[in-house]
Formats: C-alpha cells, sequence, structure tokens
C-alpha cells in the first residue's frame, strides 16, 4: 500500500484546467486534503466547508508565495483564494447590517480588501489569514463609507470626530439619563466648545433628505411634500424699506412734483397724458419726472 503523500491531490477528471490546477496547487502542503475538497474548490470554491475552506487557503496561501506573479498557475490561486473567502466578506458586512448601503455593495467593496489582504500576507509569520484579512476588509468597508456615503463632502477629521462623538453621546445619555449638553461632550473628549458644535455641525452632512418626501399626514390629506411648505424669499419685501425711506422725501416735495409722480406712477399716464391733463409740455414733464426722480434717489443714497 502506498505511503500517504503530503501532496495536495487533484483528480483528473475536472475537464479543463487540469494541468494548470495539478501544477499551480500540486506543490508541497502541510497536510494532506481528501481529493473530493480539492475536487469542490476547482469546481466552485464558494461551496466548500467552511473548516476545509481554512486548510485549503493556507496551503493555497503558501503555494502562492512561491509562483511568479502574473503566471496563469499564479492567477488562478489567487482566483481560488478570493472565492473560498467571500464568507469572510459576508461575516464582516453583518456589523453594517443597519447601513443605507447595499449587501451587493458592500460586497463587492469588502471583495477589495480581501484581494489586499491575499495580496499582503506572508504565511512565514505564522498568523492566521482570517486573524489578517478581517481588519483589512472592515477598513475597506469602512473606507468606502467615509469617501463615497456622505450626502456632503466632510474632512476626514470631522467624519472621525462625528464618530467620536457618537460613542460619547451614547456613553454620557446612559450616565446622565438624559441627551448631553455641548459642554459636557467638551469636558468627556477633552475638547474645545467650539470644536464639538463644529462636529455635530459637520455630522448633519451625513445624510440628506429629499424635499420630495411627504410629510407623515399624506395619507390623510395634510401636508404634503417639504418642497411644498418650505418659504420662498419674498422680493416685495425688500421694497419695504425702501419706500418707509421714500414716504417722508415724497412728502416734502412741492404739489406739483408730487402729481406728477402719481400720475406717472399710480395711475400709469403716460407724459403726453400728464402734459394734457397738467397743460404743460410732454418735454417739462419729462424734465420734472428726471428731476425729482434724482433727488429722490440722492435722498435715499444719503440716508
Amino acid at each position: 500500500m502506498a505511503a500517504p503523500s503530503d501532496e495536495l491531490l487533484v483528480p483528473a477528471d475536472l475537464g479543463f484546467r487540469d494541468a494548470a490546477v495539478g501544477e499551480a496547487v500540486g506543490g508541497s502542503a502541510t497536510h494532506a486534503l481528501p481529493p473530493t475538497v480539492v475536487a469542490d474548490a476547482v469546481r466552485d470554491p464558494r461551496h466548500v466547508a467552511p473548516a476545509d475552506a481554512r486548510q485549503l487557503t493556507r496551503v493555497l496561501l503558501r503555494r502562492l508565495a512561491d509562483l511568479e506573479e502574473g503566471t496563469r498557475e499564479y492567477s488562478y490561486v489567487r482566483a481560488t483564494l478570493i472565492e473560498l473567502n467571500l464568507s469572510l466578506v459576508a461575516y464582516a458586512i453583518r456589523r453594517f447590517d443597519s447601513h443605507r448601503s447595499s449587501r451587493e455593495d458592500l460586497m463587492q467593496v469588502g471583495a477589495i480588501g480581501l484581494i489586499k489582504a491575499i495580496d499582503r500576507f506572508d504565511p512565514d509569520r505564522g498568523v492566521e489569514f482570517t486573524t489578517f484579512a478581517l481588519p483589512t476588509v472592515i477598513g475597506e468597508i469602512r473606507r468606502h463609507f467615509r469617501d463615497t456615503t456622505w450626502a456632503v463632502h466632510v474632512p476626514r477629521r470631522l467624519q472621525e470626530l462625528r464618530i467620536s462623538l457618537a460613542k460619547a453621546q451614547d456613553e454620557l445619555s446612559q450616565r446622565l439619563d438624559r441627551a448631553p449638553t455641548v459642554d459636557e461632550l467638551a469636558e468627556y473628549l477633552a475638547l474645545g466648545r467650539e470644536e464639538v458644535v463644529e462636529g455635530l455641525t459637520a455630522a448633519n452632512g451625513h445624510t440628506a433628505g429629499s424635499l420630495d418626501i411627504g410629510g407623515s399626514d399624506d395619507r390623510d390629506g395634510g401636508p404634503g411634500p417639504l418642497a411644498d411648505r418650505l418659504g420662498e424669499v419674498d422680493r416685495r419685501l425688500a421694497k419695504v424699506e425702501d419706500l418707509v425711506s421714500l414716504k417722508p422725501l415724497v412728502a416734502a416735495l412741492p404739489d406739483r412734483e408730487r402729481l406728477v409722480l402719481a400720475l406717472r406712477f399710480t395711475e400709469g399716464l403716460t407724459q403726453s397724458q400728464i402734459g394734457a391733463r397738467l397743460g404743460l409740455s410732454q418735454m417739462h414733464v419729462s424734465r420734472l419726472l428726471s428731476s425729482t426722480l434724482r433727488q429722490l434717489r440722492e435722498g435715499l443714497t444719503a440716508a
């Protein structure tokens, strides 16, 4: 009976890539793996049992370190490692279930972190791959949140301050049985009051609500979308101050000039119509209006 081999066995009936797989993962391994495990890994690495995946990952990572980057065997072993450990990404994103990003997006971001972990991992250090890879995957997801999920651009310093403030608010709320004040947050974090206020303000930029979202009373015929309930700038209000300032200036004008202004701007008469009513020429009315308006303009400017 033949002695057990320490080689990673690859069944010969796996179809295409047999030679490449055998050459890539056929080197020496620390533990022999059953042929069925390797066969499953070649067909679909995602369906390998977790215990077998960990053992196969150790073997493939050591094999990857011995292969030349850019070769067919290197690419295949690397791709197999990625698929074998996608469950690690799925585990990592569970802590972000409350986030509004889709699971598919987080899986893609986490896969990038997994690839970085595979490329950086050194099997000679004696560290378990999952211990090394999990912080890398989580860090990549957090970097994604920091760089792409804020509604407005906020400096990284304030993004990190927002996290510290959130933790401090939770801790102080439990301790004080109420929401902490700005001064209490500043004392707890050993920060200045202005910095805390800046951080609380910046936290509002993480998410943005739509103006088209209706209120809770929409179904009952109450207020509609927020955009319909927001006030607009009333440009007529700017005229109030001018009218108040003009009132004494107009009152100080001679009767004829006040009458010309009233006929022109209240009744809307033309200069010819004003001249006909007052027995003046159109040219005379034009000079009266020009001089009166200039006098009023100078009075407003001086005021």
